[in-house]
């Protein structure tokens, strides 16, 4: 038996997954002591270990982004629906909302971020949904399909970050099908492989 009970306050999953939690509700304004309040440990821990709130805040994101990915690809067969599946989840995400609320100038200079970590786990959780189209070296083996990923991330940006939409049917289906229609322009060299 286990002398400590319950999740380790000091473990990555459970820091990480308090962050995520909190970001749902108050997006970027959670502060490090609430995170240390909530993980039951100390600012001074997640100083050491993590350097920044804003550290923490970014791995939060970045695990939600991938979490999102994970869970179009359980849900939904293809690419372009699998896409398509990981923008509406993103776009009715709680933290979505939440960050756009909280830290609106930072939510604007996303719809428009050349680089950073999350545009490079975007991008390459696109190469990896990619990869099929060439079987003979992946994206890389085409130079044309290499450039796909940050073009289809640049036409998902603005269907993803739009949680003003979320409860509209109309303007989802409408954000939904002109992503759809623009991948579906830039896959259509592939699209019978």
């Amino acid at each position: 038996m286990s002398p400590h009970p319950g999740p380790n306050p000091y473990g990555t999953r459970q820091v990480i997954g308090t962050v995520r939690t909190l970001l749902r509700a108050e997006g970027l304004n959670v502060p490090l002591s609430a995170i240390a309040r909530n993980c039951g440990t100390t600012r001074n821990f997640l100083y050491q270990n993590w350097k920044s709130v804003t550290a923490l805040h970014l791995y939060a994101l970045q695990a939600e982004l991938a979490d999102a990915f994970a869970t179009a690809g359980r849900t939904v067969p293809g690419i372009t629906k699998h896409l398509t599946e990981v923008v509406r989840t993103i776009r009715r995400h709680p933290t979505t909302a939440a960050v756009a609320r909280s830290s609106p100038k930072e939510f604007a200079a996303a719809h428009t971020a050349l680089d950073g970590p999350l545009v490079g786990i975007a991008t390459d959780r696109i190469d990896d949904l990619l990869h099929p189209l060439c079987p003979h070296g992946g994206i890389w083996g085409d130079r044309a399909l290499a450039s796909r990923p940050w073009k289809i991330l640049w036409i998902a940006r603005p269907a993803a970050l739009c949680p003003e939409a979320v409860g509209d049917r109309l303007r989802e289906d409408t954000l939904d099908s002109a992503f759809t229609d623009l991948l579906g322009d830039l896959l259509a060299p592939w699209a019978s492989t």
